[in-house]
């Protein structure tokens, strides 16, 4: 007999979490798609350009992604001309990576776009809410490893 009470998925704090960021996952992936963007490509142009991030490892380190998923995005993303990477050392271990013009132009056209999106669910909160909420999910990431098998 099974003597704990019963778990309900829907009262799950954490539960409500994950379908919120579903929801916002993909309204913005809806937009971005739009222009040829995954989330994950997305990323890489903000941690490229807003960021200064040039190293491969950095751009994971920021994302939250493995090295692996970092390498195969910026292989597809060179493919597209929306980035360029050049050895990094004359001994050609590291690799860095640049925004091409395409690439610079497409997160011009996207950044109103994320901009747009974020409004979107956060104008439902207050301030003080949109604080407390930043506040919150930072003590609950605390301590987490940050790399994520899938983006």
């Amino acid at each position: 007999m099974f003597e704990q009470p019963p778990y309900r998925l829907h009262d799950s704090v954490l539960y409500q979490l994950t379908v919120t960021t579903r929801q916002q996952e993909r309204r913005l992936e809806e937009r971005l798609r739009g222009l040829g963007l995954t989330r994950l490509t997305w990323c890489v142009l903000l941690a490229v350009n807003n960021e200064g991030l040039r190293q491969p490892s950095e751009i994971a380190e920021f994302i939250g992604i493995d090295r692996p998923s970092t390498s195969r995005t910026l292989r597809q993303m060179e493919s597209a001309g929306w980035v360029a990477r050049r050895d990094g050392t004359p001994d050609r271990r590291t690799r860095s990576v640049e925004l091409t013009q395409a690439g610079i132009e497409l997160l011009r056209a996207a950044t109103p776009l994320a901009m747009e999106n974020s409004r979107h669910f956060l104008s439902k909160l207050d301030a003080g809410e949109a604080e407390t909420l930043a506040r919150l999910l930072a003590k609950l990431r605390a301590g987490e490893a940050r790399a994520l098998d899938r983006f």
